[in-house]
């Protein structure tokens, strides 16, 4: 993948990051960058979120969700990176 191109980035972020408004924080990071950006809570207390854009954007809302919004303490991220699909609404995940 060539720093250019659309690629996709899934990342699982965990710590305090559900009930401190890290899904909006997401989303707006990301749309301040021009990424695609769907977060979503998961039932073990982690955050998904799947980004699309442009490698240097996603590694800048990456950085972004490792600080998280005030209240949230972020402890790991572990992002994947695969090629795009053209939609941020497209995934499935296994609990």
């Amino acid at each position: 993948m060539s720093s250019g191109e659309n690629v996709r980035a899934e990342i699982y972020v965990s710590g305090r990051v559900q009930g401190v408004g890290f899904r909006r924080f997401a989303r707006n990071s990301g749309k301040r960058l021009g990424v695609d950006c769907n977060p979503v809570n998961l039932m073990d207390g982690r955050v998904f979120v799947v980004a699309e854009g442009r490698r240097e954007a996603l590694e800048l809302l990456i950085n972004d969700l490792r600080k998280g919004p005030t209240y949230a303490h972020v402890e790991d991220v572990n992002v994947t990176f695969k090629t795009a699909s053209g939609s941020v609404y497209d995934f499935s995940f296994r609990s």
